[in-house]
């Protein structure tokens, strides 16, 4: 059963850094330190999407590549003279080789499509993107910046219309997709437009977590005299009726003492 159909190439690494620590380390009958070095070691294999796979050991030593396992002719290859004693003994042990490619080969690519049975629902899932379209003004121009949150897989598509037509790829800077902490991923694309165009744009986005093109524009907030000239008149609005409500309970009142006088008299 190919379980890797329809998904990315998947790589397992394991990767180890080892360096002798200075304050425990003898000294010299000279009184000086040991000198310390780094050894990492890569070690994965790879399923891809045609279930066919491949395997990866390799050493490092002090940051630069040092041996790596071929599992074809089952030797080691030296990337520096310093590795050829090192080679030249591992070699010698034929039946690790062969447990190394064994191991490359089989074991690896079988844990790691167990885990992609395991995972399987997570990476099927797909969660669509959340669109906004903001605008941005500098002393350079005036730009409109689209931007989609919090979507899975990664692959999307983000284009710009204007007046429902698309825009020429060269008009349009490329998409920029990053990864979130969360395992998904958020994208952006900007657009440079002429101050008083922004409404004539649109961002469509395609992804496969939406049944149909998702459209987004800028919607411009209303301008600081406007919003100041509605408070305004909200202001005058409520005490406009706040005088009436005054004059209202002051008639009432100036009613009631006229009829208490009257009744008091025909008593």
């Amino acid at each position: 059963m190919d379980l890797s159909a329809g998904l990315p190439v998947l790589l397992v690494l394991l990767v180890w850094s080892t360096a002798p620590q200075a304050a425990r380390a003898p000294l010299t009958k000279l009184g000086v330190m040991p000198e310390s070095h780094i050894l990492q070691v890569i070690l994965g294999c790879e399923v891809h999407e045609d279930n066919s796979t491949s395997g990866i050991w390799k050493y490092g030593y002090d940051g630069q590549d040092h041996l790596e396992f071929c599992p074809k002719t089952l030797d080691w290859r030296a990337a520096e003279p310093g590795a050829w004693t090192t080679k030249v003994e591992w070699e010698e042990h034929k039946v690790r080789a062969r447990q190394n490619k064994d191991y490359l080969e089989r074991d690896c690519p079988e844990q790691l499509k167990q885990f992609l049975q395991l995972g399987r629902g997570l990476l099927r899932q797909q969660v669509p993107p959340l669109v906004k379209v903001t605008h941005h003004w500098a002393p350079a121009g005036t730009s409109l910046r689209c931007q989609a949150l919090n979507f899975f897989p990664q692959n999307i598509t983000m284009k710009w219309l204007k007046d429902n037509q698309p825009l020429d790829a060269k008009d349009v800077n490329p998409v920029d997709v990053l990864p979130n902490g969360d395992g998904t991923y958020q994208a952006q694309m900007t657009l440079a437009v002429a101050p008083g165009d922004e409404t004539s744009f649109t961002c469509q986005v395609e992804h496969p977590g939406l049944d149909q093109p998702l459209t987004a524009i800028w919607e411009p907030l209303p301008s600081q005299s406007l919003i100041i000239g509605a408070i305004s008149g909200i202001i005058i609005c409520v005490i406009f009726f706040v005088a009436i409500l005054f004059l209202i309970l002051r008639k009432k009142k100036a009613s009631e003492e006229t009829m208490g006088d009257y009744v008091l008299a025909e008593c």
